[in-house]
Order: structure tokens, then sequence, then C-alpha cells
């Protein structure tokens, strides 16, 4: 089986009881097909990748990922994807929350003590439907967290000027509207990079998916 490197998630690498991966591009893997097909020859690569990093022991959790605003609170293994879920929230531990994207934001949202997290898809339409502060706002109201207890992390996406909506810029913002100021954007476009992820808009819509996770670690 083929094996491309998983990357850490760096600015969460110090929270304790969290571990949080981006899986890029398979190197040689042939995905210039549509999103179901192209999941359907990923997942035992990305299965692979998780085994390696010790994940494959915790359930892995994904959303339907429709490009709404609806986040689901995990709090048990589940069948899965959640349908209509493009965000996932979770304080439960010894479970993998997942997140596919191909241009499209991940946005890590922690808490610092590593006691809860989300994971949220967020693109053009998503960022304008405000999914981000919607999963703040659940993630808030189902810990006694507050803004400043949370670390926001927005991972490669598409940018400017491969893209015309700087989307990533715009989550920015709404995080810190929403009170978080621990906010790290990874700069990462890409398109710019067809080496290491993949590209909707690059590729023109028949390509694989990246994997984001998050864990919380028993």
């Amino acid at each position: 089986m083929i094996i491309t490197p998983v990357e850490s998630v760096e600015p969460l690498d110090g929270i304790p009881g969290i571990a949080a991966y981006f899986i890029g591009r398979i190197p040689e893997l042939p995905v210039a097909v549509d999103r179901a097909s192209a999941m359907e020859l990923l997942a035992p690569h990305h299965h692979c990748l998780l085994k390696e990093s010790g994940l494959d022991r915790y359930p892995l959790v994904t959303a339907e990922q429709v490009h709404g605003k609806e986040v689901a609170i995990v709090t048990e293994a589940t069948s899965s994807p959640i349908p209509g879920a493009d965000g996932l929230i979770t304080h439960t531990r010894g479970l993998t929350l997942g997140i596919a994207v191909a241009d499209c934001a991940p946005v890590w949202i922690v808490a610092r003590d590593g006691s809860a997290g989300a994971l949220v898809h967020s693109g053009k339409k998503g960022t304008e439907l405000e999914i981000v502060p919607q999963a703040i706002r659940q993630l808030l109201e189902v810990t006694n967290l507050a803004p400043s207890d949370l670390r926001l992390v927005i991972g490669p996406c598409i940018r400017p000027p491969c893209y015309e909506v700087d989307f990533a810029s715009r989550i920015h913002e709404q995080a810190y509207e929403s009170g978080i100021r621990d906010i790290h954007d990874s700069k990462i476009c890409t398109a710019c990079h067809p080496e290491l992820y993949y590209s909707y808009r690059r590729e023109k819509g028949l390509t694989g998916r990246m994997l984001a996770t998050l864990t919380l670690l028993p």
C-alpha cells in the first residue's frame, strides 16, 4: 500500500490528551473520479495511516458535508457520515472526528486543556453561513468553557489568487468576533501545492480528499 506522510497540526501539539492530523495527497493513487469513488479508493489508505499514528483503536466519526451549517454533537461511536452535518463536536474521550476537504478549510477548535473540541468543514458557502461561529457557540454550550479557553486552527485550503474569495481570512474574523484570540492559520493554499494536496478547483472536480482528524485520547 502506498503511504504518504501525515502532517501533525502543530499549533495543537502541546495540548494534553489531543491528537490532530491532516492527511494529504496519497502519491500515485489515481483519484480523478467523483467524490464517492475517490473516498472509496482513499478509505483503506486513510485507515492505514491512522493505524500507523496509533489511532485505529478509536472509532472514526465523519460528517456528510453538504456545505451547510449544521454541527453535530458526538457522544459515542455512531454510524457515519452523520447526515446533514458539516461540523462535529465532542467531549467524549476515545473518539476520532474526521472531516474530508479538497479546497474548503478544515477548522479545528480545541479547548486548551484538552477537554473538548470541534472539527469543521468551512468553504465559501459554509463561511457565508457562519458555521464556525455556530460550532463555537455549540462547543461553549456543552462545556463550561469560555472563548478565551479555546484555540482555533485554520488548515490548508484554497486562497487568492487561485480563488476569488478569501474565506480563510473571513473565518479568522469570525473566530475573533466570537471572542477567540488564540487563532492560527496555516496560510497554505491547496491549489498551489498539487504535489501535497488535492484541489477541487485546480483538478476540475475530479480529485481526492484530504482527511482532517481530531482525537480526544483516553
